[in-house]
């Protein structure tokens, strides 16, 4: 695989200069900032990365207030007590994206969300220190005992919420794959653990986040 070097040389040619390049990046949330938010915005942000799926995200978020409304403003506590019979009558509510599916992923949500506090104090704090250096390990977990969080919802909603992950977008995962490391996209943990140690030693190079290498990478696919 090639080195950090060449990545932040190609990105440079491809931005012009170091301020348009550094422009372009994300940079994630300070861990006492992730241990700060509350669980009420980590089941928010959840829910609102599960409706965004497969939707257009404008759409969903003009509607995002409704959804804080029919959701008790996403209080855990709260939600977990609603009844399957609750969420059907959420169906008839016409302010809201009405898929069944993804409304009973909220209740479940929030259930992993208190089991979670339970045991690390708050669902922020469990997910401040997580370590990067195995990201793709906080996927799996969000994957396994959440609901409605495969293929890139875990990743994307990480990065909604400012904990530092890489994404494996259409043009990441080609660029893996340019560079050998994986041929397709990294759902097998064979793969993800191939993906996450291309990263990490990009990250040793460099110091960067893993967002922001993330980025850089995807600038390496040509359109």
């Amino acid at each position: 695989m090639r080195d950090y070097q060449w990545l932040y040389e190609h990105c440079l040619n491809r931005f012009g200069s170091v301020q348009a390049l550094e422009a372009r990046l994300p940079r994630p949330r300070p861990d006492s900032e992730l241990q700060a938010l509350g669980d009420d915005r980590y089941l928010s942000t959840l829910a609102l990365r599960i409706f965004r799926a497969g939707l257009k995200h404008s759409l969903v978020d003009a509607k995002w207030p409704a959804f804080e409304e029919v959701f008790f403003g996403f209080d855990p506590e709260k939600v977990v007590l609603m009844s399957g019979e609750h969420l059907e009558r959420l169906m008839q509510d016409s302010r809201i994206i009405r898929h069944l599916g993804k409304l009973r992923s909220v209740p479940i949500n929030a259930q992993m969300i208190l089991d979670v506090t339970h045991e690390h104090g708050s669902f922020g704090a469990f997910i401040s220190q997580w370590p990067v250096e195995n990201i793709t390990g906080l996927w799996r977990y969000l994957t396994r005992h959440g609901n409605q969080l495969g293929g890139l919802s875990a990743p994307r909603f990480l990065r909604m919420v400012g904990k530092d992950t890489f994404i494996p977008s259409a043009d990441v995962v080609a660029a893996l794959n340019a560079q050998g490391i994986v041929d397709r996209v990294p759902t097998s943990q064979r793969d993800q653990a191939a993906a996450q140690a291309a990263f990490n030693t990009w990250q040793q190079q460099s110091g960067r986040p893993l967002c922001q290498l993330s980025v850089m990478l995807a600038h390496t696919v040509n359109h």
